[in-house]
Protein backbone atom coordinates (compact mmCIF):
# COMPACT_ATOMS: atom_id res chain seq x y z
CA UNK A 1 0.00 0.00 0.00
CA UNK A 2 1.22 3.21 -1.03
CA UNK A 3 1.34 5.44 1.92
CA UNK A 4 0.26 9.45 0.23
CA UNK A 5 0.73 12.49 2.34
CA UNK A 6 -2.88 12.64 2.74
CA UNK A 7 -3.55 9.62 3.71
CA UNK A 8 -0.41 10.89 6.30
CA UNK A 9 -2.60 14.22 7.22
CA UNK A 10 -5.66 11.98 8.17
CA UNK A 11 -3.44 9.41 10.35
CA UNK A 12 -3.00 12.03 11.92
CA UNK A 13 -5.70 14.14 12.30
CA UNK A 14 -7.74 11.28 13.57
CA UNK A 15 -4.78 9.97 16.44
CA UNK A 16 -4.71 13.58 17.39
CA UNK A 17 -8.84 14.02 17.53
CA UNK A 18 -8.78 10.53 19.47
CA UNK A 19 -6.41 11.37 22.29
CA UNK A 20 -8.41 14.66 22.94
CA UNK A 21 -11.86 13.12 23.51
CA UNK A 22 -9.41 10.38 25.67
CA UNK A 23 -8.14 13.22 27.50
CA UNK A 24 -11.01 15.54 27.83
CA UNK A 25 -13.10 12.04 28.86
CA UNK A 26 -9.92 10.87 31.71
CA UNK A 27 -8.09 14.03 32.32
CA UNK A 28 -4.79 13.23 34.04
CA UNK A 29 -4.59 13.92 37.98
CA UNK A 30 -3.49 16.71 39.43
CA UNK A 31 -0.41 16.44 40.47
CA UNK A 32 -0.02 17.41 44.27
CA UNK A 33 3.18 19.73 43.38
CA UNK A 34 0.99 22.08 41.62
CA UNK A 35 -1.49 22.02 45.16
CA UNK A 36 1.06 23.60 47.23
CA UNK A 37 3.57 24.98 45.28
CA UNK A 38 1.50 28.41 45.29
CA UNK A 39 1.91 28.16 49.10
CA UNK A 40 5.58 27.52 49.27
CA UNK A 41 6.66 30.22 46.84
CA UNK A 42 7.59 33.35 48.44
CA UNK A 43 4.58 36.12 47.76
CA UNK A 44 5.36 38.60 44.67
CA UNK A 45 6.45 35.48 42.42
CA UNK A 46 5.01 33.53 39.71
CA UNK A 47 5.66 29.89 38.70
CA UNK A 48 7.88 29.84 35.09
CA UNK A 49 4.91 27.33 33.58
CA UNK A 50 2.24 28.74 32.48
CA UNK A 51 -1.29 28.44 34.18
CA UNK A 52 -3.40 26.26 32.48
CA UNK A 53 -0.45 24.84 30.54
CA UNK A 54 -1.10 20.90 29.84
CA UNK A 55 1.17 18.05 29.16
CA UNK A 56 1.20 18.80 25.34
CA UNK A 57 1.97 22.48 26.17
CA UNK A 58 4.86 21.51 28.67
CA UNK A 59 6.13 18.70 26.11
CA UNK A 60 6.07 20.53 22.91
CA UNK A 61 5.95 24.13 23.90
CA UNK A 62 10.13 25.12 24.53
CA UNK A 63 10.31 23.16 20.86
CA UNK A 64 8.13 25.16 19.00
CA UNK A 65 9.51 28.13 20.88
CA UNK A 66 12.83 27.42 19.81
CA UNK A 67 12.01 26.69 16.24
CA UNK A 68 9.66 30.01 16.08
CA UNK A 69 12.87 31.71 17.40
CA UNK A 70 14.93 29.98 14.72
CA UNK A 71 12.93 31.21 11.95
CA UNK A 72 12.35 34.52 13.29
CA UNK A 73 15.84 35.09 13.59
CA UNK A 74 16.12 34.23 9.71
CA UNK A 75 13.07 36.46 8.97
CA UNK A 76 14.03 39.41 10.65
CA UNK A 77 17.00 41.40 8.72
CA UNK A 78 16.48 44.66 10.84
CA UNK A 79 16.41 43.06 13.93
CA UNK A 80 14.38 42.20 17.15
CA UNK A 81 14.11 45.60 18.40
CA UNK A 82 12.29 47.21 15.11
CA UNK A 83 10.25 44.35 15.19
CA UNK A 84 9.44 44.76 18.40
CA UNK A 85 8.91 49.06 17.60
CA UNK A 86 6.94 47.89 14.47
CA UNK A 87 4.64 45.90 16.70
CA UNK A 88 4.11 48.67 19.08
CA UNK A 89 3.75 51.18 16.45
CA UNK A 90 0.74 48.65 14.67
CA UNK A 91 -0.36 48.34 18.21
CA UNK A 92 -0.51 44.73 18.57
CA UNK A 93 -0.22 42.66 21.37
CA UNK A 94 -1.25 45.23 23.65
CA UNK A 95 -2.12 42.81 26.72
CA UNK A 96 1.24 40.90 26.20
CA UNK A 97 4.38 42.48 28.41
CA UNK A 98 6.72 44.16 25.88
CA UNK A 99 9.77 41.33 26.64
CA UNK A 100 7.16 38.58 25.11
CA UNK A 101 5.88 40.05 21.95
CA UNK A 102 8.55 39.33 19.65
CA UNK A 103 7.77 35.67 20.61
CA UNK A 104 4.12 36.07 20.06
CA UNK A 105 4.50 37.07 17.08
CA UNK A 106 7.21 34.97 15.78
CA UNK A 107 4.94 32.04 16.91
CA UNK A 108 2.20 33.76 14.89
CA UNK A 109 4.22 33.77 11.95
CA UNK A 110 5.25 29.71 12.11
CA UNK A 111 1.79 29.17 12.66
CA UNK A 112 0.97 30.96 8.79
CA UNK A 113 4.19 29.24 7.53
CA UNK A 114 2.82 25.74 8.60
CA UNK A 115 -1.10 26.27 7.23
CA UNK A 116 0.37 27.96 3.78
CA UNK A 117 3.31 24.61 3.53
CA UNK A 118 0.16 22.26 4.28
CA UNK A 119 -1.86 23.57 2.43
CA UNK A 120 0.52 23.87 -0.65
CA UNK A 121 1.16 19.84 -0.12
CA UNK A 122 -2.91 19.36 -0.07
CA UNK A 123 -3.60 20.99 -3.60
CA UNK A 124 -0.21 19.16 -5.06
CA UNK A 125 -2.00 16.18 -4.00
CA UNK A 126 -5.64 16.88 -5.30
CA UNK A 127 -3.80 17.95 -9.03
CA UNK A 128 -1.46 14.94 -8.81
CA UNK A 129 1.77 17.32 -9.32
CA UNK A 130 5.13 15.53 -9.90
CA UNK A 131 7.36 15.63 -7.22
CA UNK A 132 9.19 18.61 -8.49
CA UNK A 133 5.98 20.56 -9.04
CA UNK A 134 5.39 19.89 -5.34
CA UNK A 135 8.43 21.01 -4.27
CA UNK A 136 7.97 24.05 -6.18
CA UNK A 137 4.22 24.40 -3.98
CA UNK A 138 5.74 23.82 -1.36
CA UNK A 139 8.55 26.52 -1.54
CA UNK A 140 5.55 28.92 -2.76
CA UNK A 141 3.38 28.28 0.53
CA UNK A 142 6.87 29.06 2.95
CA UNK A 143 7.74 31.99 0.88
CA UNK A 144 3.26 33.09 1.10
CA UNK A 145 3.25 31.97 4.78
CA UNK A 146 6.65 33.73 5.75
CA UNK A 147 5.49 37.57 3.83
CA UNK A 148 1.87 37.33 4.57
CA UNK A 149 2.02 38.65 8.06
CA UNK A 150 5.13 40.75 7.74
CA UNK A 151 2.69 42.62 4.88
CA UNK A 152 -0.03 42.34 7.57
CA UNK A 153 2.21 44.52 9.90
CA UNK A 154 2.71 46.99 7.83
CA UNK A 155 -0.97 47.42 6.55
CA UNK A 156 -1.40 47.64 10.31
CA UNK A 157 0.76 50.59 11.07
CA UNK A 158 -0.29 52.39 7.74
CA UNK A 159 -4.05 52.39 8.89
CA UNK A 160 -3.51 53.00 12.04
CA UNK A 161 -1.19 56.16 11.02
CA UNK A 162 -3.89 57.05 8.86
CA UNK A 163 -6.54 57.29 11.87
CA UNK A 164 -3.90 58.90 13.74
CA UNK A 165 -3.82 61.53 11.85
CA UNK A 166 -7.03 62.34 11.79
CA UNK A 167 -7.69 62.01 15.50
CA UNK A 168 -4.64 64.75 16.44
CA UNK A 169 -6.47 67.38 14.66
CA UNK A 170 -9.24 67.13 17.36
CA UNK A 171 -6.51 66.28 20.48
CA UNK A 172 -4.81 69.30 19.54
CA UNK A 173 -7.83 71.42 19.51
CA UNK A 174 -8.97 69.79 22.98
CA UNK A 175 -5.52 70.48 24.77
CA UNK A 176 -5.22 73.69 23.36
CA UNK A 177 -8.80 74.69 25.26
CA UNK A 178 -7.95 72.64 28.24
CA UNK A 179 -4.60 74.86 28.67
CA UNK A 180 -5.74 78.17 28.19
CA UNK A 181 -8.89 77.06 30.74
CA UNK A 182 -6.12 77.23 33.07
CA UNK A 183 -3.81 73.78 34.54
CA UNK A 184 -0.68 72.52 33.52
CA UNK A 185 0.34 70.55 30.79
CA UNK A 186 0.10 67.18 32.92
CA UNK A 187 -3.12 67.93 33.62
CA UNK A 188 -4.69 69.14 30.46
CA UNK A 189 -3.59 65.97 29.14
CA UNK A 190 -5.13 63.93 32.14
CA UNK A 191 -8.42 66.05 31.19
CA UNK A 192 -8.11 64.95 27.61
CA UNK A 193 -7.45 61.08 28.42
CA UNK A 194 -9.84 60.83 31.22
CA UNK A 195 -12.64 62.57 28.73
CA UNK A 196 -11.52 60.94 25.00
CA UNK A 197 -10.55 57.02 23.65
CA UNK A 198 -8.44 56.64 20.31
CA UNK A 199 -5.16 55.61 18.97
CA UNK A 200 -3.59 58.96 20.01
CA UNK A 201 -5.71 59.31 23.49
CA UNK A 202 -4.01 55.69 24.59
CA UNK A 203 -0.40 57.16 23.72
CA UNK A 204 -1.23 59.91 25.64
CA UNK A 205 -2.07 57.53 28.27
CA UNK A 206 1.09 55.37 28.23
CA UNK A 207 2.75 58.28 28.72
CA UNK A 208 1.11 59.33 31.84
CA UNK A 209 1.59 56.05 32.77
CA UNK A 210 5.31 56.35 32.59
CA UNK A 211 4.85 59.82 34.67
CA UNK A 212 3.03 58.07 37.24
CA UNK A 213 5.69 55.22 37.51
CA UNK A 214 8.87 57.80 37.98
CA UNK A 215 9.67 59.54 34.58
CA UNK A 216 9.75 62.99 34.59
CA UNK A 217 7.22 64.61 32.09
CA UNK A 218 8.63 65.24 29.79
CA UNK A 219 10.80 62.19 28.88
CA UNK A 220 7.78 60.40 29.08
CA UNK A 221 6.34 62.78 26.25
CA UNK A 222 9.55 62.29 24.24
CA UNK A 223 9.56 58.64 25.09
CA UNK A 224 6.11 58.27 23.27
CA UNK A 225 7.47 60.80 20.48
CA UNK A 226 10.19 58.26 19.45
CA UNK A 227 8.17 55.51 19.18
CA UNK A 228 4.19 56.53 17.40
CA UNK A 229 4.44 55.98 13.61
CA UNK A 230 2.68 59.15 13.08
CA UNK A 231 4.89 62.50 12.89
CA UNK A 232 2.39 64.93 13.75
CA UNK A 233 1.74 62.96 16.91
CA UNK A 234 5.43 63.12 17.43
CA UNK A 235 5.63 66.89 17.06
CA UNK A 236 2.49 67.25 19.34
CA UNK A 237 4.43 65.25 22.09
CA UNK A 238 7.45 67.20 21.70
CA UNK A 239 5.80 70.30 21.91
CA UNK A 240 4.05 69.27 25.50
CA UNK A 241 7.75 68.27 26.55
CA UNK A 242 9.02 71.39 25.46
CA UNK A 243 6.57 73.41 27.03
CA UNK A 244 6.13 71.43 30.47
CA UNK A 245 9.99 71.99 30.82
CA UNK A 246 9.70 75.41 30.01
CA UNK A 247 6.58 76.92 31.11
CA UNK A 248 5.93 78.40 27.40
CA UNK A 249 2.63 79.39 26.13
CA UNK A 250 1.69 76.02 24.61
CA UNK A 251 -1.92 76.80 22.83
CA UNK A 252 -1.11 78.98 20.20
CA UNK A 253 1.46 76.32 19.33
CA UNK A 254 -1.23 73.56 19.14
CA UNK A 255 -3.79 75.12 17.30
CA UNK A 256 -0.94 76.15 14.74
CA UNK A 257 -0.27 72.52 14.82
CA UNK A 258 -3.63 71.05 14.32
CA UNK A 259 -3.99 73.74 11.17
CA UNK A 260 -0.83 71.95 9.74
CA UNK A 261 -2.69 68.89 9.81
CA UNK A 262 -5.92 69.97 8.20
CA UNK A 263 -3.62 71.55 5.48
CA UNK A 264 -1.69 68.01 4.96
CA UNK A 265 -4.93 65.80 4.95
CA UNK A 266 -6.59 68.40 2.80
CA UNK A 267 -3.38 68.09 0.49
CA UNK A 268 -3.47 64.51 0.63
CA UNK A 269 -6.98 64.14 -0.28
CA UNK A 270 -6.21 66.35 -3.06
CA UNK A 271 -4.01 63.88 -4.44
CA UNK A 272 -5.85 61.17 -3.57
CA UNK A 273 -8.71 62.86 -5.57
CA UNK A 274 -6.53 63.41 -8.79
CA UNK A 275 -5.41 59.88 -9.10
CA UNK A 276 -8.60 58.18 -8.81
CA UNK A 277 -9.96 60.16 -11.72
CA UNK A 278 -7.18 59.16 -13.42
CA UNK A 279 -7.38 55.68 -12.66
CA UNK A 280 -11.30 55.53 -13.50
CA UNK A 281 -9.67 57.10 -17.47
CA UNK A 282 -7.97 54.04 -17.48
CA UNK A 283 -10.85 51.33 -18.07
CA UNK A 284 -12.84 53.47 -20.17
CA UNK A 285 -9.43 54.11 -22.91
CA UNK A 286 -8.77 50.88 -22.57
CA UNK A 287 -12.69 49.70 -24.25
CA UNK A 288 -12.85 52.85 -26.47
CA UNK A 289 -9.59 53.47 -28.36
CA UNK A 290 -9.79 49.93 -29.59
CA UNK A 291 -13.25 50.77 -31.21
CA UNK A 292 -12.35 53.91 -32.50
CA UNK A 293 -9.03 52.73 -33.72
CA UNK A 294 -11.26 49.82 -35.71
CA UNK A 295 -13.60 52.69 -36.70
CA UNK A 296 -10.58 55.06 -37.97
CA UNK A 297 -8.56 52.60 -39.92
CA UNK A 298 -11.59 50.55 -41.35
CA UNK A 299 -11.97 52.71 -44.43
CA UNK A 300 -7.96 53.43 -45.01
CA UNK A 301 -7.80 50.42 -47.39
CA UNK A 302 -10.19 51.50 -49.79
CA UNK A 303 -8.58 54.84 -49.47
CA UNK A 304 -5.27 53.10 -50.53
CA UNK A 305 -5.86 51.11 -53.37
CA UNK A 306 -9.23 51.47 -53.75
CA UNK A 307 -10.49 47.64 -53.18
CA UNK A 308 -13.49 47.04 -51.61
Amino acid sequence: MTVTPVVLVAAGTTALAAGLVVYAVFPPARSLASRINPYLRPSGTTSQRPTGAGPLAAVFGPMLDSLASSVGRVLEKSGESVTILELRQAGWYRDVPEEETVQAFRMAQLRTIAIAAGLALIVGEILGSSPIQRSVLLVLGVVIGATRLRGSLHSAIQRRRERMCIEIYTVNQLLAMRVRAGGGVVHAVQDVVRRGEGEVIAELADALRLHRSGWRAADAFRRIAELTPEPFCGRTYRLLATAEERGADLAPALLDLAEDVRETRRETMRRSATKRRAAMLVPTIAILAPVLLLFVAAPLPYLITGWR
